[in-house]
């Protein structure tokens, strides 16, 4: 099975990813992390990307979908894969489905996990991080002792992006640039819209019943 997955910021999307991964044994593609991978490894796609990123630019659509065919072909996805962080609009998701057929390979769900803003804004502003790389949330999971961190005992902070004003903007920068993707998948019938609020569990049982569909 492949999966395209879409999810705000605080959406829980990375949660489910590895519950669907466990369970579909499908192989979860972060395409941040493949671009950094190529980067780090000197690839000639990273060095050509490391050229861009270097300069402040964007990475041009053409090198990307280039470095996601790269990682597509090889053997650790066999068995399926979950796209995460591409496509991000309607020429990426086009320049996607010409590359597959040549993988021997399809689209068979996109997977849209939603969530109000208001819900988001919650998440994401009680967000509180350590610079050791371990995150807490005030709410859901919070710290043994408040303000320090269990790992390291590191003083906890508060990201400037975690901010409600600054979540508002990230939020409405997402819609506006992945609704009209969301519009494009749905017109192909392949889209399964999640709630992701309330319960972990309740949500995956939610998405396990769409992608069982699929199987």
């Amino acid at each position: 099975m492949d999966i395209i997955l879409l999810g705000p910021p605080g959406s829980g999307k990375g949660t489910q990813a590895k519950m669907v991964a466990d369970k579909y044994h499908v192989k979860h593609i972060s395409t941040g992390d493949i671009l950094r991978e190529n980067v780090r490894n000197g690839t000639p796609l990273g060095k050509e990307a490391d050229s861009y990123m270097k300069k402040g630019q964007l990475v041009p659509d053409q090198l990307l979908v280039n470095i996601i065919k790269d990682r597509l072909a090889q053997p650790d996805v066999k068995g399926g894969w979950m796209l995460d962080g591409y496509p991000r609009t309607i020429p990426q998701a086009e320049a996607l489905e010409k590359i597959l057929p040549s993988l021997g390979q399809k689209i068979d769900v996109v997977l849209n996990i939603d969530v109000p803003d208001k819900d988001l804004v919650d998440r994401l502003s009680g967000r509180r991080m350590c610079k050791c790389g371990v995150s807490y949330h005030l709410q859901f999971n919070p710290p043994k002792v408040p303000g320090k961190c269990d790992v390291c005992n590191g003083e906890l902070y508060h990201r400037s992006d975690d901010q409600a004003e600054a979540i508002m903007k990230r939020l409405d920068a997402y819609h506006k640039q992945t609704q009209p993707l969301i519009d494009y998948y749905n017109k192909k019938g392949i889209t399964a819209t999640i709630n992701g609020s309330g319960d972990i569990k309740k949500i995956f049982a939610e998405v396990s019943k769409a992608l069982d569909k699929k199987v």
